[in-house]
């Protein structure tokens, strides 16, 4: 289905869209940026959502990038999976989106928990590169990932911390990510964010984070570049096995002395300029 641009500015606030899907599912997607820029597909973390896309936004309109940014299953407004859906299928969820947005190639981000998402997207022959940000890298040994392999755990863990948020506001959502201090428009990103991934309970989170615990397995090497950011203080994402990962794969590392948002946040630019040099 064409569609016109919906942008007239480079700097206009993400909008919330939806296509439907093979199976019947609907995927909901924040669309920001550039309207007539290189399109990228943003993989928000573990939990997030399309509102992910506030943070990158700015970032977009300043590279020429058309940011796409789906809540995955079960996130946001997006329709729950199937029993037996895995991040292979996600490779399909992502050809739907591009497809109706009229996509034929795109670039691809996944930051945290999207970034193993962002690696399956970028094995179709429809992605040129993949940017990793903070990625988690399965099989992830972090305390919530452990936490996951105990039945509805995680869903209790993070049923409370939506409840905390909701009391102890933004300040506390986003110290789960940094020490630094942020802006009040980071802060209510990031919380907005937080908020909007368990709009349909943590059962989407508690299964990626069971995903996080194996091996990573079945899953192509990218069919474009990699290049990855991550900080040597990053307590929610560890950098060694990133440093594996990329010794052993054709993936460009930099390593910056900051912790799991403030790599996001310096290097948001970078990477989309960089996905954008397509």
């Amino acid at each position: 289905m064409q569609r016109e641009p919906r942008r007239t500015e480079r700097d206009a606030a993400p909008s919330t869209e939806t296509c439907a899907l093979a199976d019947g599912r609907t995927l909901a997607y924040a669309v920001a940026g550039d309207a007539n820029g290189t399109p990228v597909v943003a993989h928000h973390g573990t939990p997030g959502s399309r509102l992910f896309a506030s943070l990158l936004a700015d970032a977009a309109a300043e590279n020429g990038v058309r940011l796409l940014v789906p809540d995955r299953p079960g996130y946001g407004r997006s329709s729950p999976p199937p029993d037996d859906w895995n991040r292979r299928d996600w490779r399909r969820d992502v050809a739907a989106l591009l497809d109706a947005e009229s996509v034929e190639r795109c670039g691809v981000v996944g930051f945290s928990g999207g970034g193993p998402f962002a690696l399956t997207a970028g094995a179709s022959d429809r992605v040129d590169r993949v940017a990793l940000v903070g990625t988690v890298v399965p099989p992830a040994d972090v305390a919530v990932v452990r936490l996951a392999r105990v039945p509805f755990a995680v869903r209790a863990l993070f049923r409370l911390a939506g409840a905390y948020a909701s009391v102890a506001g933004a300040d506390a959502v986003v110290g789960q990510y940094t020490d630094r201090s942020v802006s009040e428009a980071v802060s209510r990103a990031v919380e907005d964010d937080f908020r909007e991934a368990l709009r349909q309970g943590a059962r989407a989170v508690a299964r990626e984070n069971r995903s996080f615990a194996d091996e990573w397995t079945g899953i192509e090497r990218a069919s474009g570049p990699v290049r990855a950011w991550h900080g040597t203080r990053d307590e929610n994402a560890p950098l060694s096995a990133v440093r594996d990962f990329a010794s052993g794969s054709d993936v460009t590392l930099t390593v910056t002395e900051t912790d799991h948002l403030a790599t996001l946040l310096d290097r948001r630019g970078e990477a989309l300029r960089w996905l954008s040099e397509t």
